[in-house]
């Protein structure tokens, strides 16, 4: 690609599959011999020293879970690969942790896809980029509509990744032969796609924009605990009364301490159905409990006398205790009541959402990547009170300090400003 092709600022369009030729060509088997999954802590060692030795080039790095079978979202195998090293899969489970390969890695490049999702299990597991390329991110700057790994792959680099493991039960033990396989071919390409992304970028003149995304992504604090994390269950949106809500929360919060008890993932104890469904009913006896459908199960039945101790402990709460239909955050309110509550607000939101409609058309971005959504809705709800170039200091002011990176300012902080404009009294 040339750069003569850029149209339009940088909006140029990334090439499509009809553009892309040939048919992909399957990548059936690794370059290399599988090595691992390593379980001894010499073997570990020998890797940290030769991860530790230059020229530090990048390295592609991937995590398999077992988030719908086991409790929380640690990693139970762990793929890296420097191409002129070759790739190791690591056992974190039988190795303790990986904690001795963080200096070595230091100095390399990491290359993930979709780092959001790999970034907390590889820091429990005891390492973190200190830079990082994130191919995912990378495609929907691009402007590519498909992102995900094999999608990318295919249309970047004209290869097919084999498919059908990512969901598998990976703290299965031992792994079988072909989830190997699938588990080192994650990690075979990467390097390869985040040259050709990074030309892609250069190309569309979002190189910076990524960049200063990768920073960001190496620069976040974990993750703030969700507070009331029980209202995240399937159904809850449905029910509005306070003293089923308790009981929503109490049910979930048993769920979960059995769960981490067991080591199992939560919907396999109990799903988000029968908690509902209990919240709806508010059985007082086992007797009423195991009468529910949902409730029949083995399982369920097992469990019967910790479901309705929960079940009790809400109906017996005082009523400065329940909990409140909504969550009661810090935020603006739900946007369908912008209206009611601020007409002035409602119709700074209506105009910024067609203006960053037109300009994700423009620069074949993502609105989501352009800027938060909740961001957006922060500063158009209390937008600042200054006019002129103090309105700009301003916004760019709050827009950094809630962790907008400078394109962003410089791209969507003309948006916010005309909306704010056009509404001040």
């Amino acid at each position: 690609m040339d750069d003569d092709a850029v149209v339009d600022g940088p909006a140029a369009p990334p090439s499509t599959p009809e553009d892309a030729g040939p048919p992909a060509v399957p990548l059936l088997a690794p370059r290399d011999p599988i090595v691992g999954p390593l379980t001894q802590i010499p073997d570990l060692l020998e890797w940290a020293r030769r991860f530790a030795t230059e020229p530090a080039g990048p390295v592609a790095i991937d995590a398999e879970r077992a988030s719908g079978f086991r409790y929380g979202g640690r990693a139970y195998l762990v793929q890296l690969r420097r191409p002129d090293l070759g790739t190791a899969l690591l056992d974190p489970i039988a190795l303790g942790d990986l904690a001795v390969l963080d200096q070595p890695l230091a100095h390399s490049e990491w290359v993930l896809h979709a780092a959001t999702q790999d970034l907390p299990c590889l820091a429990e597991a005891g390492i973190r980029p200190r830079r990082l390329f994130d191919t995912e991110l990378a495609g929907r700057l691009a402007g590519f509509p498909r992102v995900g790994l094999a999608p990318l792959v295919e249309q970047v680099l004209g290869l097919q990744l084999r498919k059908g493991h990512g969901a598998a039960d990976w703290s299965t033990r031992p792994l079988p032969h072909d989830w190997l396989v699938y588990a080192a071919l994650d990690v075979e390409v990467l390097v390869d796609l985040r040259d050709a992304m990074e030309q892609e970028l250069s190309r569309q003149n979002k190189l910076e924009w990524a960049q200063q995304e990768f920073a960001a992504l190496v620069a976040a604090p974990p993750p703030a605990p969700r507070p009331d994390p029980w209202r995240r269950t399937s159904g809850v949106h449905k029910i509005s009364d306070r003293r089923a809500l308790a009981v929503v929360r109490e049910m979930w919060l048993a769920r979960d301490g059995l769960a981490r008890r067991r080591d199992v993932a939560p919907h396999r104890v109990l799903p988000d159905s029968a908690i509902i469904a209990a919240a709806t009913a508010r059985p007082t006896t086992i007797t009423a409990l195991v009468a529910l459908p949902v409730f029949s199960g083995r399982m369920q039945r097992r469990n019967a006398e910790l479901w309705l101790a929960a079940i009790n402990r809400a109906l017996t709460a005082p009523a400065d205790e329940l909990p409140p239909p909504r969550f009661q955050g810090d935020g603006p309110p739900a946007p369908a009541k912008w209206a009611s509550r601020d007409a002035a607000a409602a119709a700074r939101l209506q105009a910024t959402k067609a203006a960053l409609a037109e300009l994700s058309e423009r620069v074949r971005t993502p609105v989501e990547n352009l800027l938060s959504p909740d961001l957006v809705r922060r500063v158009l709800w209390t937008p600042p009170d200054e006019q002129g170039s103090g309105l700009d200091a301003a916004l760019a002011q709050e827009l950094a300090g809630r962790g907008a990176r400078p394109w962003q300012i410089e791209l969507v902080g003309p948006v916010l400003r005309e909306a704010i404009v056009t509404t001040q009294g």
